[in-house]
């Protein structure tokens, strides 16, 4: 019913919109003016995101029944938008997506889920981040004659999410067989639980569309991503410039000010608003502009129950909400771009070179357009230190030199003679507590002594040694030579995981 009436009162009240290219000199200016209702900012922001619009600008209120949005956008080289054919287009495409019979909804919210649609499959995957975690993810598809289409992958705070697209590899269009579906379900979060017994993954069935931005900040949200913790080196992702974010009240209004001053960036006001909806807040009003190389957004809010900001422990927890928002899109990690044929098993390939070449992925987007596979990849060395040179020159010779291009600023690549790797007699540091505890977890899985593998160098020698690790020759070994003894083994192909230890012993957990 409640759906119904809204739907009356939009067809009651159709969204006004008007562009004015002349007014402002260096953007275009468009305003929004609509029915009011919870969540209508967001639908706004989302449609002019999708648009590969940015917003320079802004000014909103919605003090009341009406809702009313001025933004001042350009495209994504910072032009005003060109001819009257592109305004007229924008300004009907705003229209048709706010209006009464729109294709916008909210997205339900889930931890794995596996929804069917016409054209593939949407997996939805939540758990606890470690190095080699995607290609672990991408060969169990593979094997299960998945071929991934189309993926987004984040990562924040010791936390991963990713939305992947998937097609029956034989057919070409979407799994809605039952039993193949439950089967892909309980083998993908058997890979995202892995050794994590304090924060497992849960499954979950749901059908209809699905933002793939808007579902992510969703579930890395309802993942709990913005607590902080010391462990597994989280505590050094602190040591980066934080966004600056205060809450304060304004009795008077019984408004919460929030305001946030950080770097500017594409889809900025599309991730703080998202949150500030999904924390179940209302802005009434929001002033939101750019200051040098900075962004501003100050937005006035209150609770749906119409209460503002109550307690410390609500303030305290809005700010790492938002903190984090902000946050989990953005890599600082080496930018690699692939551009390529697609094919089949392209993806579990690719980051399997990555895993034997002990780089980790951060963060990933991948699509295929006409038949080409177009791959972004942000990666970082698995041990925590800057990528060496040497090792992106063997992936690429690995992938293909025209196929896989750095995009990423050169300064993030350790020169060859300063690896560690590059001489024995090299300064190491000690290994970190996340090293250790992989160390440990290996001893753990290859309790075995019928288990042949290869394991990846987790220190270097003097690291190991350091760290009361006993170096193993560079060949395979059993793991009789690991048993009741703390061991480094030194390897050169990487971390043997998930399917590759599955085939050599598959009781191994």
């Amino acid at each position: 019913m409640d759906d119904e009436y809204e739907k009356l009162i939009r067809r009651l009240n159709p969204p006004r919109v008007v562009i004015d290219n002349e007014s402002c000199g260096n953007a275009t200016v468009i305003q929004v003016d609509s029915a009011n209702k919870h969540g209508i900012l967001l639908e706004v922001v989302q449609v002019l995101t999708d648009l590969n619009l940015v917003i320079s600008k802004a000014y909103i209120s919605s003090d009341g029944g009406w809702f009313m949005d001025v933004f001042n956008v350009t495209d994504r080289e910072g032009k005003k938008l060109g001819d009257e054919v592109t305004v007229n287009a924008v300004a009907d495409f705003i229209r048709k997506s706010l209006g009464a019979d729109s294709g916008y909804l909210p997205s339900k919210r889930r931890s794995v889920g596996v929804a069917a649609s016409s054209e593939y499959t949407s997996i939805e995957l939540t758990g606890t981040d470690r190095p080699g975690l995607l290609s672990e993810v991408s060969a169990v598809l593979n094997s299960l004659k998945c071929n991934v289409v189309n993926a987004e992958v984040w990562t924040h705070n010791t936390r991963a999410a990713a939305v992947m697209h998937v097609t029956d590899e034989a057919s070409g269009a979407a799994i809605t067989d039952p039993e193949r579906l439950a089967k892909i379900k309980e083998l993908l979060c058997n890979v995202l639980k892995g050794s994590n017994k304090n924060r497992g993954a849960r499954t979950a069935v749901s059908l209809g569309a699905t933002h793939t931005e808007r579902r992510l900040h969703q579930m890395m949200f309802d993942d709990r991503d913005y607590e902080r913790s010391n462990r597994d080196g989280a505590a050094a992702a602190d040591e980066k410039p934080r966004p600056n974010v205060t809450v304060v009240n304004w009795q008077d209004k019984d408004y919460s000010v929030v305001t946030i001053r950080c770097k500017d960036r594409p889809k900025l006001l599309f991730d703080t608003v998202c949150t500030l909806t999904d924390m179940q807040y209302v802005v009434f009003h929001a002033n939101i502009g750019i200051e040098g190389p900075g962004a501003y957004q100050e937005f006035y809010i209150r609770h749906v129950d119409g209460s503002p900001v109550n307690s410390e422990a609500e303030r305290q927890r809005v700010i790492q909400c938002l903190e984090a928002a902000i946050e989990r899109r953005v890599s600082e990690d080496l930018k690699l771009e692939l551009s390529t044929g697609d094919r089949v098993g392209l993806l579990s390939d690719v980051t399997r070179i990555f895993r034997e070449n002990s780089l980790t992925v951060t963060r990933a987007e991948v699509t295929t357009r006409g038949g080409k596979a177009v791959n972004t990849f942000y990666v970082r060395d698995a041990g925590g230190s800057a990528v060496d040179s040497k090792t992106i020159d063997a992936v690429r010779q690995a992938i293909g030199l025209t196929v896989l291009q750095v995009k990423g600023n050169p300064e993030q690549l350790r020169p060859q003679e300063e690896s560690p790797r590059a001489s024995s007699s090299a300064a190491c540091s000690s290994p970190s507590p996340l090293q250790l505890r992989a160390a440990q977890a290996l001893l753990d899985l290859f309790a075995n002594p019928a288990v042949n593998v290869h394991i990846c160098s987790l220190f270097s020698p003097a690291a190991a040694a350091e760290g009361g690790f006993s170096e193993c020759p560079e060949k395979p070994i059993t793991t009789t030579a690991l048993a009741g003894r703390r061991a480094a083994i030194c390897c050169p192909r990487g971390l043997a995981r998930g399917p590759d230890i599955e085939r050599t012993h598959p009781k191994a957990s």
